[in-house]
C-alpha cells in the first residue's frame, strides 16, 4: 500500500530557534511555530484555536534559520510528520509528534516597523541559501527540495 507523509504550515515562531549539533557535526535546529485558526460559530460568535507545533531542521536549513528568524517571525514550512517514543525517567511512556523541515519560505519582515530591530542581511531568497539545488524542475512552488 502506498503511503504519503507531507505538512504544509504557516505559522508564527513561538520561541528563538535552538541550533545543536549532532556527534557527526550536523547542524540540528529546533523551533516551535503556532497555527492560528478562526471562525465565527453557531452562536455567530468570534472563535480562535491556536496549533502549536514543534519543528526540527537539519544542515543548512537548520543555520539559516538560526540566523535569520526569531520569534514572532512568520514562516511557511513543508516537511513531514515524525513519530517518537520514549520511556521517562520516571518510567512513564511519552511521546511526541513533529513536523521535519525539507523546506521553508520567509513570509516577510515579522516585526512592526517602529519595533527597535537590529539591522543586518535580508534572509536570503531559496536559490541564495540553497545554490546546489533546481528550485524550478517539478516544482511548482518554487521550494526548494
Amino acid at each position: 500500500m502506498p503511503s504519503y507523509n507531507r505538512t504544509i504550515l504557516v505559522g508564527r515562531l513561538t520561541r528563538d530557534p535552538q541550533l545543536s549539533y549532532l556527534p557527526n557535526q550536523t547542524p540540528v535546529a529546533e523551533l516551535g511555530m503556532a497555527i492560528n485558526r478562526r471562525w465565527k460559530g453557531q452562536d455567530g460568535e468570534n472563535k480562535e484555536d491556536v496549533c502549536f507545533v514543534d519543528l526540527r531542521a537539519y544542515g543548512k536549513q537548520a543555520e539559516v534559520l538560526n540566523q535569520y528568524l526569531h520569534r514572532g517571525d512568520p514562516l511557511l514550512v513543508e516537511g513531514r510528520l515524525q513519530f517518537s517514543s520514549w520511556e521517562a525517567k520516571d518510567g512513564t511512556k511519552r511521546s511526541k509528534l513533529r513536523v521535519v523541515v525539507e523546506s521553508f519560505q520567509f513570509l516577510g519582515q515579522g516585526r512592526q516597523q517602529d519595533e527597535q530591530a537590529p539591522t543586518g542581511p535580508a534572509p536570503p531568497t531559496a536559490a541564495e541559501a540553497f545554490p546546489n539545488q533546481d528550485a524550478t524542475s517539478d516544482n511548482p512552488y518554487g521550494f526548494p527540495f
